[in-house]
């Protein structure tokens, strides 16, 4: 490892994780797989370590979850009016 490299993600005797901040779009986003994920155990009773599903069937939840997406981005363009508005 050189001096720029940095070890993002360390475990301890536990494997608890620690990962070390890299920029706070990075970071919110990780925040947010973690919490949803906290949700997901807690609504399901389970995560996606589970192996009780076949891979037709998680691919079939993927699709759900595309089309979900699809029906968000069409409703949000259509409360904007489908305004062309720059960022």
């Amino acid at each position: 490892m050189n001096d720029r490299e940095v070890t993002v993600v360390s475990y301890d005797k536990d494997n608890s994780r620690t990962v070390l901040k890299a920029d706070s779009i990075v970071d919110s986003i990780v925040d947010k797989f973690i919490d949803r994920s906290r949700v997901g155990k807690k609504k399901y009773g389970t995560n996606l370590d589970r192996t009780d599903l076949s891979l037709t069937e998680w691919i079939d939840h993927a699709i759900e979850e595309a089309m979900d997406q699809i029906l968000y981005l069409q409703k949000i363009k259509s409360v904007i009016g489908g305004s062309k508005t720059k960022l």
